[in-house]
């Protein structure tokens, strides 16, 4: 009985396919109830409380995923749930494993759980590479700072994708866009760029079907865009949870669908290929987001969706990656409760951008993560579903607190090795990074 709470808690309240408690409900009573911090004087590793739960939000558990909570009896009787790993662990004994409670359970029970789960991440420490070193690209040089372009001052966000007519299409989120700028700042805004990372420019795009107000969380903000067949498909954030609108004229005009994801992709991206969706590996179109409902915060996984490309616009028509099958061949679902993740960095994924590079093969993930110092990581994979391993990961960028990174697929070097790396920030040493910086960088080929 026990097990089944802990899997009734893993899959958000879901049962069996019928949402028995709502996971709004489920995400309140495991989120930090605010009392006062536990007293590790008397036991180090003892966790935070939510309602009725003990939580790993702060990684007190060092080695445990940060999204682990555990419910608790006397003589450490526990049930102990890791959704990231899709793991519930139910013990029952006669006496406590240590002389402290929790750093008993922590050492003799917790640990040695994880380091038997093969093949599944472990949390990482400070600065450790949440993924092995990339098999085929062993670095990335970056251009000097003074080489970088700044443009649209004020403004931020950027997703971006390669259109039929050969240019690209953005979105800026909380500014004016690019000279001449709008009067009025937009939450939501578009813009067409033209040229290459070194010599382009920005040419602002109105749109009174497309453009919002507010400024941060209060302000719709686009999060993922995709050309394909000459229609420009957009994910947009900050509208509990996600929504999706479509274009034919180039962002004159909008469309926006009748539905929403309501569960999780809180700040979906798609995965571009080349020019108008030109070298696709299928006929499917690929949609990530870190698995939560907010943009704003970090969380422990990422998750995937496909669908048809004729069906983009139907929400019935999605799938979503549930796990890799015994050969290492996807396995998906129509189930959004069944979902599972494709990328685990605990406490480590926030926005993201990916893009099929033809030139190397390679699939290639750069994900942030909100730390204030520009924390960021860029994984390669041979397929969107992994395995991904690590190209380069740095806790802190040196430009403070940059944000928002995207790679433009028309800005990746034929060879293979050249990329322009798009990015935002705040205001640091003097320099505005709030604004639409590009950054030339080389990848070291193996």
């Amino acid at each position: 009985m026990a097990a089944r709470v802990g899997r009734l808690m893993l899959r958000k309240g879901n049962w069996q396919g019928k949402q028995i408690l709502s996971e709004k409900w489920i995400a309140g009573v495991l989120a930090d109830a605010g009392g006062p911090p536990p007293d590790r004087t008397k036991d180090r590793a003892a966790p935070r409380s939510g309602l009725c739960w003990w939580l790993n939000v702060d990684g007190v558990w060092k080695d445990v995923p940060r999204d682990a909570f555990a419910g608790a009896g006397a003589q450490n009787q526990i049930l102990f749930v890791v959704p990231s790993l899709d793991l519930i662990v139910v013990r029952f004994g006669r006496k406590n494993l240590g002389k402290q409670f929790w750093r008993g359970l922590e050492l003799h029970l917790f640990n040695p759980l994880l380091q038997a789960c093969a093949g599944k991440p472990k949390a990482v420490k400070r600065g450790a590479l949440p993924y092995p070193p990339s098999p085929v690209i062993r670095g990335v040089k970056f251009a000097p700072v003074a080489s970088i372009v700044r443009k649209a001052d004020g403004s931020d966000n950027w997703p971006i994708t390669w259109a039929d007519d050969g240019h690209q299409y953005t979105s800026y989120g909380d500014g004016w866009g690019f000279k001449p700028r709008t009067k009025e700042k937009l939450s939501q805004g578009f813009a067409k760029i033209v040229g290459g990372p070194e010599n382009f420019r920005g040419e602002n795009i109105r749109s009174g079907t497309g453009e919002r107000t507010g400024d941060g969380p209060k302000g719709a903000k686009a999060s993922g865009m995709l050309m394909v067949d000459g229609v420009l498909y957009m994910w947009v954030r900050n509208v509990k949870n996600s929504q999706l609108a479509w274009s034919t004229d180039h962002a004159k005009t909008w469309t926006w669908s009748k539905w929403k994801f309501t569960t999780s992709f809180g700040c979906p991206t798609f995965l571009n290929f080349g020019k108008n969706y030109a070298g696709a590996r299928d006929d499917y179109v690929y949609t990530y987001s870190q698995d939560g409902p907010s943009a704003y915060v970090n969380y422990d996984g990422v998750v995937l969706a496909r669908v048809h490309k004729s069906k983009i616009t139907e929400r019935k028509s999605y799938e979503f990656f549930v796990s890799p099958g015994a050969k290492g061949e996807p396995v998906w679902t129509r189930d959004i409760a069944k979902r599972g993740h494709v990328f685990v960095h605990p406490g480590r994924c926030y926005r993201m951008d990916v893009v099929y590079h033809p030139a190397i093969k390679r699939y290639l993930m750069v994900q942030a993560f909100h730390n204030l110092k520009g924390g960021w990581g860029l994984y390669d994979a041979p397929e969107p579903w992994g395995p991904w391993t690590t190209v380069h990961y740095t806790e802190d960028w040196g430009l403070g607190d940059t944000h928002g990174f995207r790679l433009p697929g028309k800005w990746l070097g034929k060879d293979g090795t050249t990329i322009g790396v798009l990015f935002s920030g705040r205001p640091h040493r003097g320099v505005n990074w709030d604004s639409f910086c590009v950054r030339k960088a080389t990848l070291q080929l193996r």
